[in-house]
Protein backbone atom coordinates (compact mmCIF):
# COMPACT_ATOMS: atom_id res chain seq x y z
CA UNK A 1 0.00 0.00 0.00
CA UNK A 2 2.82 2.44 0.59
CA UNK A 3 3.97 1.75 -2.98
CA UNK A 4 0.74 2.50 -4.41
CA UNK A 5 0.28 5.44 -2.37
CA UNK A 6 3.90 6.97 -3.21
CA UNK A 7 2.75 6.49 -7.40
CA UNK A 8 -0.86 7.87 -6.24
CA UNK A 9 1.47 10.97 -4.61
CA UNK A 10 3.12 11.16 -8.01
CA UNK A 11 0.25 11.20 -9.74
CA UNK A 12 -0.39 7.77 -11.77
CA UNK A 13 -3.73 6.43 -12.28
CA UNK A 14 -4.41 3.12 -11.51
CA UNK A 15 -3.44 1.54 -14.71
CA UNK A 16 -0.24 2.90 -14.36
CA UNK A 17 0.23 2.14 -10.81
CA UNK A 18 -0.84 -1.36 -11.89
CA UNK A 19 1.45 -1.70 -14.60
CA UNK A 20 4.94 -0.30 -12.45
CA UNK A 21 4.32 -2.61 -9.77
CA UNK A 22 3.41 -5.31 -11.69
CA UNK A 23 -0.31 -5.91 -10.16
CA UNK A 24 -4.05 -6.46 -11.16
CA UNK A 25 -6.31 -3.33 -11.65
CA UNK A 26 -8.32 -4.79 -9.41
CA UNK A 27 -5.23 -5.18 -6.76
CA UNK A 28 -4.75 -1.60 -7.06
CA UNK A 29 -8.04 -0.44 -6.80
CA UNK A 30 -8.64 -2.33 -3.14
CA UNK A 31 -5.39 -0.93 -2.07
CA UNK A 32 -6.91 2.67 -3.23
CA UNK A 33 -9.65 1.68 -0.99
CA UNK A 34 -7.59 1.02 1.94
CA UNK A 35 -5.72 3.67 1.78
CA UNK A 36 -9.01 6.05 1.33
CA UNK A 37 -9.92 3.83 4.49
CA UNK A 38 -6.93 4.26 6.64
CA UNK A 39 -5.98 7.60 5.27
CA UNK A 40 -9.66 9.32 6.67
CA UNK A 41 -9.39 10.68 2.93
CA UNK A 42 -12.09 11.61 0.69
CA UNK A 43 -10.71 11.29 -2.13
CA UNK A 44 -7.02 10.13 -4.11
CA UNK A 45 -6.29 13.89 -4.44
CA UNK A 46 -6.37 14.19 -0.84
CA UNK A 47 -4.77 10.80 -0.10
CA UNK A 48 -1.59 12.49 -2.32
CA UNK A 49 -1.64 15.66 -0.33
CA UNK A 50 -1.20 13.61 2.75
CA UNK A 51 1.57 11.28 1.31
CA UNK A 52 3.54 14.70 0.01
CA UNK A 53 3.12 16.24 3.30
CA UNK A 54 4.48 13.38 4.94
CA UNK A 55 7.20 12.75 1.95
CA UNK A 56 6.15 9.63 0.02
CA UNK A 57 5.73 11.80 -3.04
CA UNK A 58 9.54 12.27 -3.36
CA UNK A 59 12.14 10.12 -5.09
Amino acid sequence: EVDVLRLIARGLNNAEIAARLSLSDGTVRNHVSAILSKLDAADRTQAAVIAIQHGLGEG
